[in-house]
């Protein structure tokens, strides 16, 4: 038997929780780099990646995980390089925010995105703009709650939009989820490409409530590092890329300027306040469910 037997054993769930390869254990290895996971959905296709590299593939149109933690808000990020299909670069201008350059943006291209002309419709291809939304969500498989923490960054068809019952982009499925009184991190998100969409969108909804040990799991995962890396860095950050960005010569100037207007598209717009409601009787989880299937 090998020396190494008892480690190639199902970890125990006590240890399944934490972030395995931690510091003390990295810095005997002679590493400080750490392992970054992510799910990336170019193609329309779930691939899994370790810093940088794929290591496995799902062609399935859905996948099933845990949201166990999210960036406060919605980001924004912008290249002035011309995309190549599975290169990840450092963006050029990146906003954690959505507010302001994120204080590492090599070329930041304006103060404040509001008044940033690459957040002016058609200043990226056709009638879109060059600066793109989007949200960083931390998440874990259904059935290893307690394993790997992945990055997932998803595009703004994705986040903002109405939907349809069961078809809902990520914001009004939230709401849906934070109506009923639960948290996120309390059900298995059902995520599902839109194949009416021509470039990968996807769409969320509740598939099942957590038991109580994968609750827990769920919790503690939220609170890693790896979960912590997951919704702060950039996905170029995540894979280890030493590229440079493509302003790499010059600095954009940054003038004082009266604000671009903000142009409305996919992102939700601001609604007048609705009277406030008297909350709803609590109801049961299993009542819920059949509630959303019904949606």
């Amino acid at each position: 038997m090998s020396e190494l037997a008892i480690l190639d054993q199902k970890l125990p769930a006590h240890l399944r929780s934490l972030d395995v390869l931690d510091e003390t254990t990295k810095a005997l290895m002679g590493s400080t780099g750490g392992t970054n996971k992510r799910i990336s959905i170019e193609g329309g296709v779930w691939r899994m990646l370790v810093n940088g590299n794929e290591v496995a593939r799902n062609e399935e149109r859905s996948m099933n995980v845990v949201i166990v933690a999210a960036a406060p808000k919605v980001s924004r990020t912008f290249y002035a390089g011309v995309y190549k299909k599975g290169v990840a670069t450092h963006p050029d201008c990146w906003s954690a925010d959505g507010d302001k350059p994120d204080a590492t943006a090599k070329f930041p291209q304006s103060k404040m995105c509001s008044s940033c002309p690459q957040n002016v419709k058609g200043s990226g291809q056709g009638d879109s703009r060059a600066c793109r939304f989007s949200q960083r969500l931390a998440v874990v498989l259904e059935n290893d709650v307690g394993g790997g923490v992945y990055q997932l960054t998803l595009p703004s068809q994705s986040i903002f939009g109405e939907g349809e019952p069961g078809k809902w982009p990520l914001q009004t499925y939230a709401k849906m989820i934070g109506s009923k009184g639960v948290p996120i991190t309390a059900v298995v998100t059902e995520m599902r490409f839109d194949t009416d969409s021509s470039t990968p969108k996807l769409t969320f909804k509740p598939a099942r409530f957590l038991e109580t040990d994968e609750f827990n799991l769920a919790l503690e995962q939220g609170k890693t590092d790896a979960a912590t890396k997951a919704i702060t860095m950039t996905v170029a950050q995540m894979d280890g890329v030493d590229s440079k960005p493509a302003l790499e010569t010059s600095k954009p100037e940054i003038k004082e300027e009266d604000e671009v207007e903000e142009v409305e598209s996919a992102e939700p717009v601001k609604r007048s306040a609705k009277k406030e409601e008297a909350p709803a009787p609590k109801k049961s989880l299993n009542k819920l469910l059949e509630e959303w299937d019904d949606e």
